[in-house]
């Protein structure tokens, strides 16, 4: 009897702890709640995944680690990339206040003079970089959050053997959890060629909370500073053979021009936190690119190192500029309240809203977690398209003149705990070909509708509103 009371009294203990931070750091209401009822209820295992997923570390000064202040220190020191954010090369108010919000939070500034190629599946994407990485001839640097053995880390692997010959430098970062199965055989391989391969967020001691939560989901190539990629696509068979979910479709770019310095920085930014190695002190990596095209871009870059929630702040600027039309392409739909409050306001109030969603993903968590929210943004008047096939594209675009590709998804992982990167397009023939894109894949999809989605099971109802209870977590 004496055991049950100490565990008693230690659960409780342990909820008023959690419960005093969740009231005083908390910063959604509804999050705040889950937490709460998830700390009480399930007695050391809530507080412990609250520990994990749920502090506020931009808050809680004693949970701001070593890891934090180290990438806050190199980010002040060196991602400013102009005094401004560059606005005259804008075109409407609309487009300023985006990039002067972007500006304000990331210190990246708008860059005028790009030439930017569109890849709209994982074939045009592996193709483009494979043939870049053929051409390099000072350095390859690739961050990818998931690396794993197959068809296209093989022919990566060749192109990488040969540069090495050639004198070229290659450094890769990767996620350890997202790149679990990369087989230790090919680490080792590549070191002994003479790649500087590390993971970014390695499990260690003294660092362990940080590495489980905090996931690097980027996905860039920069090479000799001169080409870059970014997008959604990883290094995985999964874009060019047929598994449980089809082929994955995804949507990348390839950038020649200015705005490579900014994703480039970004990845010496990654490279310094995982290796203490600041490369910015060499002007081979720091040089200017040229000038390559007419395509405005900004890169925004985020995580839980910058404070504020950028990317979470960036599509709520989208939702709520919107003029016309709003149009989302993206795996993993799980909104924050004011996401879907923005969303249900635009449709209301006469902007057409569409979502263009997968019928099932990689996580049936998250897929029925999504189901929870579409009741009420079908009621409020937003299209619903439920894809077959699984599409990994992270793509939003509004009123056809500014759009953004990225690894970013609609939830509060992406939002709050993950290292993303997109890139927001100010141009109008860029967008029209992602909208070309976005309603060629619309029609091949099923339009959901409201009377018909009222009809689904109970069963299938409880599963939502369960998953939806633990979308803190996700």
């Amino acid at each position: 009897m004496m055991t049950y009371y100490i565990l008693g009294g230690t659960h409780l203990l342990l909820f008023f702890w959690a419960f005093y931070n969740i009231l005083y750091f908390g910063v959604k209401p509804s999050k705040s709640l889950s937490w709460i009822l998830i700390t009480f209820f399930f007695p050391f295992f809530g507080v412990f995944a609250f520990i994990l997923f749920g502090i506020n570390r931009r808050k809680i000064k004693f949970f701001e680690l070593k890891e934090t202040k180290k990438r806050k220190d190199f980010i002040s020191k060196s991602f400013k990339t102009k005094d401004d954010a560059n606005l005259d090369v804008l075109k409407n108010i609309k487009q300023k206040k985006i990039s002067q919000l972007i500006y304000n939070t990331t210190n990246i500034s708008t860059e005028d003079k790009n030439n930017v190629t569109l890849l709209k599946n994982g074939e045009e994407t592996f193709k483009a970089l494979y043939e870049a990485l053929r051409n390099a001839k000072k350095f390859i640097h690739l961050q990818y959050y998931i690396i794993e053995n197959g068809k296209v880390l093989s022919e990566i692997l060749k192109i990488i053997e040969q540069k090495r010959k050639e004198g070229v430098e290659v450094r890769i970062l990767y996620d350890t959890i997202g790149s679990y199965y990369l087989k230790n055989k090919t680490k080792k391989h590549l070191k002994e060629i003479g790649v500087e391969i590390y993971p970014e967020t390695p499990f260690k001691f003294g660092s362990f909370l940080f590495s489980l939560n905090f996931r690097n989901h980027r996905k860039i190539a920069i090479i000799d500073n001169k080409i870059g990629f970014t997008g959604g696509v990883n290094i995985t068979d999964e874009y060019i053979n047929d598994d449980n979910l089809g082929v994955w479709q995804d949507t990348h770019l390839r950038i020649n021009g200015c705005a490579v310095n900014s994703i480039h920085k970004s990845f010496l930014r990654d490279f310094y936190y995982a290796t203490e190695q600041d490369l910015t002190t060499t002007d081979k990596y720091t040089e200017l690119c040229k000038d390559e095209g007419d395509t405005t871009l900004q890169i925004v870059s985020s995580g839980p190192d910058y404070d504020q929630s950028v990317v979470m702040q960036q599509y709520l600027s989208f939702i709520n500029l919107a003029e016309k039309s709003i149009c989302v392409l993206n795996p993993y739909f799980v909104p924050t309240f004011a996401i879907l409050e923005a969303f249900k306001i635009a449709a209301l109030s006469g902007i057409q809203v569409t979502l263009l969603l997968p019928k099932k993903s990689d996580s049936k968590v998250a897929t029925y977690s999504m189901y929870s929210y579409f009741e009420t943004l079908l009621a409020a008047g937003v299209e619903i398209y439920l894809r077959e096939d699984f599409s990994h594209s992270k793509v939003i675009f509004i009123d056809d003149d500014v759009a953004s590709v990225g690894s970013t998804n609609f939830d509060c992982r992406s939002f709050e705990h993950n290292y993303e990167l997109n890139a927001i397009i100010y141009c109008e023939k860029i967008t029209s070909e992602i909208k070309q894109e976005f309603e060629e894949r619309k029609k091949l999809a099923n339009k959901l509708e409201l009377a018909t989605f009222k009809k689904r099971s109970n069963k299938q109802k409880t599963l939502e509103r369960i998953c939806r209870f633990f979308s803190p977590l996700l």
